[in-house]
C-alpha cells in the first residue's frame, strides 16, 4: 500500500534564496545525484512566482497588508514537500499523477483557510526518481487585533500552534486525498515508528552506501611483498645473527602482514555481504510492492464479482417477488369473482323457488353449489 506523504519545513528569510534556486531549477549543478538534468523539461508549475521568493514575499506582505512582527530569526515561510512512493505514480499513470498534485494544491489552499493568494510557488519535479511537489507558502492566520478588527497576520508559530499540528496536517491530507479518489494509506505517526526524517544529503551521509560500493570496486586484495631471508647477504652476518633477524624481525613483520591481509579479506567479505543485503532488500521491496499491487487488483476483481452477483441476486429476487405479488393479486381477484358468483347463484335460486313456490330452498342451493 502506498502512503499519502506531506512534510513541512520552516524557513527564515536567509533560506529563501537557496530554496528558490533549487526549486525553480536555477542552479547549474546540484549536490543531489538523483536529479537528471536531461529530464528537467518535464518539471512544471501549478503556481509560478512572479519574482524570487524574497521579492515575492515582500510583494505579498505589502499587497495584503499582513500584520505581525518580523525579526531576523523569524520563520517567514513554509514549504510542503508532497509525494507518495515511486510505484504509486507508476501505477496511476501521468494523468492521475498530475491530478494528484493539483488535488494536493487545492488541499493547501483550503487547509486552515489559507487562501491561494498566500502560496508563493508550487513546483512539481519529475526529474528525480519519485515525482514530488515543492509548495512554498506564507503561514498566515486570520485573527483580530486588540480592537476586535479582522486582520491577516503572518505568524508561523501561531499557524503551527497546536502540539499535534503535524499530526493534524497528516490526518487532514490523507482524508482529503482519499475522498478525492486516491487509494492511499495514512502513514504511521513518528511516535509509533520512532523514525527520524532526514534530508537526501543527510541520508546519503548516514548510509554511505555509494561510497561502500565504490570502495569494494576499487579494493585490491594483493599480498605485499615479503622480504626473503635468502636475499640477505649471509656473508655479512653469522648464522646465529641470521636466525635472530629471522625470528625477531622478519617473522613478526611477516605475521603482521599476513594478519592485516586476512583482516582485509574479512573486511571485503563483510562489505560485500552488507551490499548484498541492501540489494536483496531493494529487490524484496520491489517484489513486495508487486505482490501488494496484484493483491489489490485481486481484491478489486473479487469486489466487482460480489457487486455483480449482488445485482443479479437482487434482479432474480425482485422478479420472483414481482411474480408472486402478481399471482397473489390475481388469486385475490378470482376469489372475489367466485364469491360474487356464489352470491348471484344464491339469489337466483331463492328467486326461482319463490317464483315457482318450490320448497327447501337452502337444500337446493347447497346441492347446486356443492
Amino acid at each position: 500500500m502506498s502512503y499519502a506523504i506531506i512534510r513541512n519545513t520552516k524557513y527564515k528569510r536567509e533560506n529563501l534564496k537557496g530554496i528558490f534556486r533549487h526549486n525553480e531549477r536555477r542552479n547549474k549543478n546540484y549536490s543531489n545525484d538523483n536529479i537528471d538534468k536531461e529530464k528537467s523539461y518535464l518539471n512544471y508549475s501549478i503556481k509560478s512566482p512572479q519574482y524570487s521568493y524574497e521579492k515575492e514575499f515582500d510583494r505579498i506582505r505589502k499587497e495584503y497588508n499582513l500584520k505581525g512582527q518580523i525579526k531576523t530569526v523569524s520563520n517567514i515561510a513554509c514549504e510542503y514537500i508532497i509525494t507518495s512512493n515511486h510505484d504509486f505514480f507508476e501505477r496511476i499513470g501521468e494523468e492521475e499523477t498530475k491530478r494528484y498534485f493539483e488535488t494536493a494544491y487545492q488541499f493547501v489552499v483550503e487547509y486552515k483557510d489559507l487562501g491561494e493568494q498566500y502560496i508563493m510557488s508550487a513546483k512539481v519535479h519529475r526529474d528525480e526518481q519519485t515525482p514530488h511537489m515543492h509548495l512554498i507558502f506564507l503561514p498566515v492566520v486570520h485573527t483580530t487585533d486588540k480592537k476586535g478588527n479582522d486582520i491577516e497576520k503572518l505568524a508561523c508559530s501561531e499557524f503551527w500552534k497546536a502540539k499535534d499540528s503535524y499530526r493534524q496536517l497528516q490526518d487532514a491530507f490523507y482524508k482529503y486525498m482519499v475522498e478525492n479518489g486516491f487509494d492511499l494509506q495514512r502513514g504511521l505517526p513518528k511516535e509509533e515508528t520512532n523514525r527520524q526524517h532526514y534530508s537526501v544529503e543527510e541520508y546519503k551521509k548516514i548510509t554511505n552506501f555509494k561510497q561502500t560500493k565504490e570502495i569494494l570496486n576499487n579494493m585490491k586484495l594483493e599480498l605485499p611483498e615479503i622480504p626473503n631471508i635468502e636475499d640477505i647477504n649471509i656473508a655479512r652476518w653469522s648464522k646465529k645473527r641470521d636466525e635472530k633477524i629471522l625470528e625477531e624481525i622478519i617473522k613478526p613483520k611477516d605475521n603482521v602482514i599476513q594478519n592485516l591481509y586476512q583482516d582485509n579479506i574479512n573486511l571485503h567479505k563483510e562489505l560485500t555481504k552488507q551490499t548484498k543485503i541492501v540489494e536483496e532488500a531493494e529487490k524484496y521491496q520491489k517484489e513486495r510492492d508487486l505482490i501488494i499491487a496484484d493483491n489489490e487488483e485481486l481484491h478489486k476483481q473479487v469486489d466487482s464479482i460480489k457487486v455483480e452477483y449482488k445485482e443479479k441476486e437482487f434482479d432474480i429476487e425482485w422478479k420472483y417477488k414481482s411474480k408472486i405479488k402478481g399471482l397473489e393479486k390475481e388469486n385475490s381477484r378470482l376469489n372475489k369473482i367466485i364469491d360474487k358468483f356464489y352470491e348471484t347463484i344464491d339469489k337466483f335460486i331463492h328467486w326461482i323457488c319463490k317464483k315457482f313456490d318450490i320448497g327447501a330452498e337452502d337444500n337446493l342451493v347447497r346441492d347446486l353449489i356443492l
